[in-house]
C-alpha cells in the first residue's frame, strides 16, 4: 500500500543501491510508485532486472550492476551514473551485509566484506555527491544503518561498527553539505524480515527467535516499513532534517 502520493516524486532520478532483494528492493518499488526515475544498483543484474519488472511503469528505469569493493571505485561509478542520466535528486544507499560471529574469530577478510559495501560504499557515494554535477541542490542522501550501532549484541561487534560508522559519516556529511542544502541522514533498522533476517535467524531456534522478535514491542518489521521512512527522507516532506538517524525499529532500543 502506498501511503503517499502518487506524484511526490515526480520528475526526479533517485539511486538506490541493493535494490535486487530486501529494503532496497521494497524502497525502490516505493520511489517508482511515486512517479520517481529510479537507477537500480545491485552486484546481481538478474535478480535487477526482476525488480525493474515489477516497478511502476510511468518512467523508465536504469539498471546499474556494480559490486561495491572500494570507495574510489564508488565515486567514480556515481559521477558515471549522473553524466548518462543526469543530476541525481537523491540516493539510498542499502547494499551491505551482514555477520554474527564472535570477535575471536573475526578477521581481517570479514572486515573487509562487510566494511567495503556499507562504509567504503557510503563514503564513495558522498564523494561524488559532494562534487559539481553529480547531485542537484537540495538533494537528499539516505544512508542504511541499524540497531546494533547503538545496542550491544554478541557476534555483532563487526557489524555494530560498519553501522556505528555510517552513522558518523552521516553526521559530519550533514554539515559538510548543507551549504547545498542537500540532506543527509539514516534509518536505523531492527528485524526486518528480508532473506537476511532469514539467514541470520535460521540456526536459532524456534524459542530463541520468539525471544527476539518479542524485543520488539510491535514485532518484526516489513521492507516496505522502512521503505516508508526512505520516501519521508527522500521527500521534501523531510526538507527540515539532516544529520540525524530515523529510528524505524518496532520499540527495539527502547526495551
Amino acid at each position: 500500500m502506498n501511503h503517499f502520493s502518487d506524484t511526490c516524486l515526480a520528475g526526479r532520478t533517485y539511486l538506490v543501491t541493493g535494490a535486487s532483494s530486501g529494503i532496497g528492493q521494497a524502497s525502490a518499488s516505493l520511489i517508482a510508485a511515486c512517479a520517481g526515475k529510479v537507477i537500480l544498483g545491485g552486484r546481481d543484474l538478474e535478480r535487477l532486472e526482476q525488480t525493474r519488472a515489477q516497478l511502476d511503469t510511468r518512467t523508465e528505469h536504469i539498471l546499474a550492476p556494480f559490486d561495491f569493493t572500494d570507495a574510489d571505485a564508488a565515486a567514480e561509478w556515481v559521477k558515471g551514473l549522473a553524466a548518462e542520466h543526469g543530476l541525481l535528486n537523491g540516493v539510498f544507499h542499502s547494499a551491505g551485509t551482514e555477520l554474527i560471529r564472535p570477535v575471536r574469530l573475526t578477521k581481517q577478510e570479514h572486515l573487509n566484506t562487510l566494511f567495503q559495501a556499507s562504509v567504503f560504499g557510503a563514503f564513495g557515494i558522498a564523494r561524488a555527491l559532494a562534487q559539481k554535477n553529480v547531485a542537484s541542490d537540495g538533494a537528499s542522501v539516505v544512508l542504511m544503518s541499524s540497531v546494533a550501532s547503538s545496542t550491544g549484541q554478541a557476534g555483532m561487534t563487526a557489524y555494530a561498527a560498519t553501522k556505528a560508522s555510517v552513522e558518523g559519516l552521516v553526521r559530519a556529511l550533514a554539515v559538510e553539505l548543507a551549504n547545498r542544502r542537500i540532506r543527509v541522514n539514516a534509518i536505523a533498522a531492527g528485524a526486518i524480515k528480508t532473506a537476511m533476517h532469514e539467514r541470520l535467524t535460521r540456526n536459532s531456534g524456534e524459542a530463541a527467535t520468539l525471544e527476539y522478535e518479542k524485543a520488539h514491542l510491535l514485532g518484526f518489521g516489513e521492507p516496505q516499513d522502512v521503505a516508508n521512512a526512505v520516501i519521508f527522507l527522500l521527500s521534501d516532506a523531510s526538507r527540515w532534517v539532516t544529520g540525524t538517524t530515523m529510528m524505524v525499529d518496532g520499540g527495539y532500543v527502547v526495551r
